[in-house]
């Protein structure tokens, strides 16, 4: 069986899209996800990188077709989205939390939890009180993993995935690895998909 890594951080639109999306392009071909956190800011400044609003922010046109771009991903796929009012979140909670999740039986709750409060329902993740609230609703162990956030080990572990995922060339979020093959943004689901099968 393949498995695909996921790269993503929550504070990336892009990285919400293939979230909904790659499940089933896996289930496909009979695939597996690997869902991979790394701290999309520290990438960037690794990788002397920015967001793509910031990088075409003198580009006429460039961003509002990203915007367009962005709405016709939404609608073919039917991924129900809202942008966050708050954006950009600092993210870097959320994601210690998401290091922490790995591997627990309910990882995928987490994941899915926090991607809909940021591209769903608008909430700012960088608010303790609100990542609280979001986590007792979804029934996850709140005080457990706000506690980990603050643990050496748990930071540690976010930290070494994001240098190791620089080390293997990514420069920003949503990346995907099948093999040792990369595949960069959502608009990479489709030759994502083309060598899965």
């Amino acid at each position: 069986m393949q498995t695909i890594e996921f790269l993503y951080d929550f504070g990336s639109p892009n990285a919400y899209l293939v979230h909904q999306v790659l499940p089933d392009i896996a289930a496909r071909h009979g695939a597996d996800v690997l869902w991979c956190p790394v701290l999309l800011g520290g990438v960037f400044k690794a990788t002397n990188n920015q967001a793509p609003m910031i990088t075409f922010e003198n580009v006429a046109g460039r961003n509002e077709y990203l915007r367009v771009e962005l709405d016709r991903f939404v609608e073919r796929h039917g991924v129900p989205f809202a942008w966050n009012p708050h954006f950009p979140v600092n993210t870097l909670a959320v994601m210690r939390g998401a290091s922490f999740a790995s591997g627990k039986s309910w990882e995928r709750r987490y994941i899915d939890r926090v991607f809909k409060a940021m591209w769903v329902d608008g909430n700012d993740m960088s608010d303790m009180a609100v990542v609280m609230e979001v986590l007792l609703d979804a029934e996850l162990p709140a005080d457990d993993i706000l506690t980990a956030t603050q643990i050496p080990e748990v930071k540690g572990l976010l930290v070494d995935a994001t240098t190791a995922a620089v080390a293997r060339g990514v420069f920003g979020s949503p990346t995907m690895f099948l093999n040792e093959e990369m595949f960069f943004g959502k608009d990479a689901l489709n030759d994502l998909e083309w060598r899965l099968s």
